[in-house]
């Protein structure tokens, strides 16, 4: 039974959990490890799930994952890693190239912002979560939710403009 609901889990957020990742690793191949960490350590603590959304469980636990991996990580290294080799050199339409280089850039501006920042748009407005269930994520008040999401979206907006992107709507 306990194997067959943590499989169940992985079908059915499996993808929820890689893209919170990702958008806070900005690293596939990381966002891939830390995602199987997070479907590991949710079978080892299964027996602590209280709560009747095991998909904000899961990615509260991936949050956990990620913090764990970048403190232990040289934030110089990190920093580093991060900015490197995410570029492509294969051709495709200028419709694709366009919208990958707009992607990229907003990627990297977010990327930019500080962690409390990022986590609070990729929870909400990435992965679409409310208010409430990102406040249980991060364990603080949704009134803290609401304001530091104003701020980060501030600061995205000033990071887009000091990098020259011309956005259409980042609300």
């Amino acid at each position: 039974m306990h194997n067959e609901k943590i499989h169940d889990w992985y079908m059915a957020y499996s993808n929820d959990v890689y893209q919170y990742l990702f958008f806070m690793t900005y690293d596939h191949e990381l966002a891939k490890d830390l995602m199987q960490d997070t479907f590991i350590r949710g079978f080892e603590k299964h027996d602590t799930f209280l709560g009747t959304n095991p998909r904000n469980w899961l990615i509260a636990i991936a949050r956990n994952q990620a913090i764990d991996y970048m403190k232990k990580k040289k934030p110089l290294t990190y920093l580093l890693e991060q900015a490197t080799g995410m570029h492509t050199s294969e051709a495709i339409p200028d419709q694709m190239i366009n919208r990958a280089e707009s992607e990229s850039e907003l990627y990297r501006a977010l990327h930019k912002l500080k962690r409390s920042y990022r986590e609070v748009i990729i929870l909400r407005k990435l992965k679409e979560l409310s208010i409430a269930e990102t406040a249980i994520i991060l364990k603080t008040s949704e009134g803290k939710v609401k304001t530091t999401l104003w701020r980060a979206m501030k600061a995205l907006r000033k990071q887009l403009e000091k990098e020259g992107f011309v956005y259409e709507s980042i609300r």
